[in-house]
């Protein structure tokens, strides 16, 4: 027996279960008949709406781009440069326990996909996540919170603390709940920080994360 979805969660539920498909098996654990029955559906309804496996995997990381952006990009309400850096980073923090599939495939290569060439509004998406971590570094370099350099690469030093952590995390290493992680997280992040931060804000950096609110239960 098949359910019926309309059109709108139909095409939700076929992005989570593509998801879950390759993260759990990979590209050999992937096909076209095995996503349909995993959705509920008949293979022609899959084709209604994608061509193939590289289209479906294709809109898979468009959406995991979509979502993640949507957390980032709420930082940029915050009315100083230093708490939307802060609160940027928080947004990360969320889109990894909200959504930990879409946040797998993000870091996932596209040529581990099946995709040879990521299509132009992927990459679009990439190159507008990629500058807002810089801009939100070159701010507070410009406002005096951290020390002066190239905004690039302490954007590319902070992510990669952070992208290490959670695989850490991710992978059993740090056997902690989350929200024991997300204090470790901050705690790991203050450290860091204050070695790229001006000596006038680390007191202020850590106030702020200290007060960072915790996850609704």
């Amino acid at each position: 027996m098949f359910t019926v979805f309309t059109m709108s969660e139909q095409r939700d539920r076929i992005l989570g279960c593509a998801c879950d498909l390759y993260l759990e098996g990979g590209l050999d654990g992937f096909s076209m008949r095995r996503l349909a029955k995993e959705v509920g559906v008949t293979a022609p309804a899959i084709y209604r709406h994608y061509d193939g496996r590289d289209a479906v995997l294709a809109d898979v990381l468009r959406e995991a781009h979509r979502n993640f952006a949507r957390y980032l990009y709420q930082a940029l309400g915050a009315p100083t440069a230093l708490e939307r850096f802060l609160g940027a980073g928080e947004g990360y923090l969320s889109f990894v326990f909200d959504h930990p599939r879409w946040y797998g495939i993000i870091h996932t290569a596209h040529e581990h996909l099946g995709i040879d060439a990521l299509p132009d509004d992927i990459q679009a998406m990439e190159a507008s996540i990629h500058q807002f971590w810089n801009d939100r570094v070159r701010e507070c370099m410009q406002d005096g919170i951290l020390k002066n350099g190239d905004p690039e690469e302490t954007s590319v030093t902070m992510w990669a603390h952070a992208y290490g952590m959670i695989q850490l995390y991710h992978e059993g290493h740090v056997p902690v709940t989350p929200d024991e992680f997300r204090t470790l997280f901050r705690a790991s992040g203050l450290r860091l920080l204050s070695g790229v931060a001006t000596e006038e804000f680390v007191p202020r950096i850590a106030e702020l994360m200290c007060a960072q609110p915790q996850p609704l239960a």
